[in-house]
């Protein structure tokens, strides 16, 4: 039976892991990042890779810092044939990766060379890619840039975020990885080299990127609020307050208004004029100290002020 320590963090890594286990591979340890604060009351909450891994029955590492740790001795103590990860969110310094015979391999949620990096799923969206997918890639020391081994992809749809495409990317992943592994282990797979001319790079968002910028039109708007969705959220002032955009409509109306001016409000819309002439409707948002709204709500309480002419963005 092959040995693997298994290594993931988020909610995308949960499958991954389960598919492992139920496919019959003995996961000697799970690495995780530390148990961190989250949300108002900074409850101190483990990840969803312990989570699981705990109901599973398998040890727990969870290192600060993975290279010089002893959760690294303790990784090659347990000599593992073949290091698995899907978004850890650590590097992996290169001692480690000599571990096992088989090296190491990543789960990464793109079709690399395209999108390196911590964000991947987050950029296409953001772009406006017609379609992403997974890789199953050689972990080498540089970020993202090992052989690859195999992939699959599929589209995104005018109706997914961050979190319907992490959903489907994670048991894409998953059965990609299953699908490998075999083939992988009983030397029949070339390694393909990335293509060094092709590289693109998806680094975490930036408080700027978050801001909506008026000026792109109506669509790739859309495209912004949906690559940001449920995390970290795009956002737009207005009159000094801060409002989180969480879904928007393109239209296909046109106007001659400036970028971020006000061009309709009655009971149940409110449209904003963005580049090209193109045309947005808010649907649902999030003022400042409030919950999230739909667009009727949100006109009929704290809105009411909102008036045609007035500007966003400012």
């Amino acid at each position: 039976m092959t040995k693997l320590v298994f290594m993931g963090t988020p909610a995308f890594s949960v499958p991954i892991l389960e598919g492992l286990v139920e496919a019959g591979y003995e996961v000697l340890a799970v690495v995780t990042q530390p148990d961190r604060p989250v949300g108002r009351k900074k409850t101190i909450t483990p990840t969803p890779v312990k989570v699981a891994a705990e109901k599973l029955g398998l040890e727990v590492l969870q290192p600060e810092k993975i290279s010089g740790s002893l959760e690294m001795d303790r990784i090659a103590e347990l000599a593992p044939d073949l290091l698995v990860t899907a978004a850890f969110g650590q590097f992996l310094p290169e001692k480690l990766l000599q571990v096992p015979p088989f090296g190491a391999i990543n789960v990464h949620a793109s079709l690399l060379p395209k999108y390196r990096g911590g964000a991947p799923v987050h950029y296409a969206i953001m772009n406006g890619d017609a379609q992403t997918g997974v890789t199953i890639m050689e972990m080498i020391k540089k970020m993202d840039a090992g052989a690859i081994y195999s992939q699959a992809s599929l589209p995104i749809t005018k109706q997914d975020d961050v979190g319907t495409m992490f959903d489907k990317l994670s048991l894409l992943g998953r059965d990609l990885l299953l699908e490998t592994l075999p083939k992988l282990l009983a030397g029949e797979l070339e390694k393909i080299p990335q293509a060094e001319d092709q590289v693109t790079f998806s680094p975490n968002i930036s408080r700027e990127q978050e801001a909506v910028d008026w000026t792109k039109t109506a669509e790739l708007i859309d495209c912004q609020v949906r690559g940001m969705r449920p995390w970290p959220i795009a956002f737009t002032m207005y009159q000094g307050v801060r409002w989180k955009l969480w879904n928007v409509r393109p239209l296909t109306e046109t106007t001659a208004e400036a970028p971020g001016t006000i061009i309709r409000k009655d009971k149940k819309e409110l449209w904003v004029a963005c580049g090209e002439g193109s045309v947005l409707a808010i649907e649902e948002l999030q003022p400042a100290g409030k919950g999230r709204q739909g667009i009727q709500a949100f006109l009929n309480g704290v809105g009411q002020s909102v008036a045609v002419g007035q500007k966003l963005g400012e």
